[in-house]
């Protein structure tokens, strides 16, 4: 994967500016989204944050869009459809740090042991439920494997050891990850 600084800064000024438009103000395309690595299909996660504390998260975990699409229209959904909060107000996203997680392809785990907390991201798959976490949501909490595996099951609707179950597929992945606070570009505006 391995974006440039500038397609970095770029997707997550593209991101800002998609939620803007969303919520009514025009803000001119940022330049430097135009390379044929940022136009491949990705799966992607936009999270926002306000003051350290989650404030939205929403993502395609499949590659079904161009990585700059992707970022544009999960950016607006994390904004203002994920159903844990109440949509970001205008007043507010000059608060909210902006972060994006591009996904590598999720590979089948042959066992759990494959499972390095902190590098790879999981999603269970029950079949009539899905869960999905981030690699860092494990460090971040400080979990160990088995705890990281409970969580993506509840996540999913499932009973926390539910992945011990035969039946259920467990995919990894990794991700490029980078944020407001890696540019400092919460208060710029597309195109400057």
């Amino acid at each position: 994967m391995s974006y440039s600084a500038d397609e970095k800064r770029a997707l997550l000024i593209l991101a800002r500016a998609s939620i803007s438009r969303a919520l009514g103000e025009e803000l001119p395309h940022p330049a430097g989204l135009d390379s044929a690595h940022v136009k491949e299909p990705r799966g992607v996660f936009v999270t926002l944050r306000c003051e350290g504390e989650l404030r939205g998260c929403i993502g395609f975990v499949d590659p079904r869009l161009p990585l700059v699409e992707a970022v544009r229209e999960v950016a607006v959904k994390a904004a203002t459809e994920d159903p844990r909060f109440a949509p970001v107000s205008r007043s507010e996203l000059g608060t909210v740090d902006l972060e994006i997680s591009v996904l590598s392809p999720l590979i089948p785990a042959q066992s759990v042991e494959d499972i390095e907390v902190g590098t790879h991201g999981v999603m269970i798959d029950a079949g009539y439920a899905r869960g999905l976490l981030l690699p860092h949501v494990a460090t971040e909490f400080g979990w160990n494997r088995e705890e990281f595996l409970n969580h993506v099951c509840l996540k999913a609707g499932l009973q926390a050891t539910a992945w011990k179950h035969p039946g259920l597929t467990i995919h990894l992945f990794t991700t490029e990850t980078f944020s407001d606070k890696d540019f400092a570009t919460r208060h710029e505006h597309a195109g400057s």
